[in-house]
């Protein structure tokens, strides 16, 4: 009869978290749409792993909590990201006061369900606005400053719907698409610089207003801002160094 075979014990570390493998430490991070649900997670994950940041939103106040939360990080209210003119004025802003510029995070944007028989063309001029048309401004302000340093990073937030669109959101994931589409090409332009340039494509976001817009859904399905955050920390850490021009879906249980 055979005899037992032996197993050694092994002992197994914890998977590391992303705040303990991938540092930020004294990076200099812009990130636009901060005021809001999910720019103020990322915000918050970042400045825990050491980043310098510039907390960009065309909110026209800062509020109160946020302002205690970042008070060492800088603050820039009623930021028009569609303005060219104010876009370049905010990434100047950013250099006056870290002087050097590691990463961008493009958060900013808007959502609208509307159908096409029954919608408003105003209504793609404006999510094209609010949701491309801002990457476009911060990365073109930002790129010159990026380039000068190998290693930089962007980071835009796309949509799952980037790839199908549901009835009732022509206008959002067509807006969407061109974010996903402005990612990869300038992702191409800028690979021999050492500069990487990625999107994020999340389902449903928990967040309050899609908790009120959508009351009956199962919450527990959709994708945290916490989660995305921490996708948004790998790509800017050099862990991540080797990805270049993806559309990363984080869909939760969508």
């Amino acid at each position: 009869m055979a005899g037992r075979r032996k197993f050694r014990r092994t002992s197994f570390r914890a998977w590391p978290s992303t705040s303990e493998e991938h540092r930020m430490q004294d990076k200099t991070v812009i990130v636009t749409g901060a005021f809001g649900a999910l720019g103020r997670v990322v915000a918050r994950t970042l400045a825990g792993q050491g980043a310098k940041l510039a907390l960009v939103d065309a909110a026209p106040t800062v509020p109160e909590a946020l302002a205690a939360e970042f008070s060492a990080h800088l603050l820039l209210p009623g930021v028009d990201l569609a303005d060219q003119g104010a876009t370049q004025a905010m990434v100047a802003g950013a250099l006056a006061r870290y002087r050097t510029l590691d990463a961008v995070v493009n958060v900013a944007g808007a959502f609208r369900w509307e159908t096409i028989a029954d919608g408003d063309p105003a209504t793609w001029d404006m999510l094209f606005t609010v949701n491309v048309k801002t990457a476009l401004h911060v990365c073109r302000a930002a790129l010159p400053h990026l380039l000068d340093r190998p290693g930089s990073r962007i980071v835009n937030i796309g949509a799952g719907a980037a790839g199908k669109a549901a009835a009732g959101m022509g206008a959002y994931a067509a807006s969407k698409s061109a974010v996903l589409r402005l990612t990869e090409a300038l992702s191409e332009e800028a690979k021999d610089r050492g500069v990487t340039v990625n999107a994020i494509l999340p389902s449903i976001i928990d967040t309050p207003a899609n908790r009120k817009d959508m009351p009956d859904a199962d919450f527990s399905r959709w994708v945290t801002p916490e989660a995305i955050a921490d996708v948004v920390a790998f790509l800017l850490s050099d862990a991540a160094r080797a990805i270049t021009g993806a559309g990363i879906p984080v869909m939760g249980r969508v």
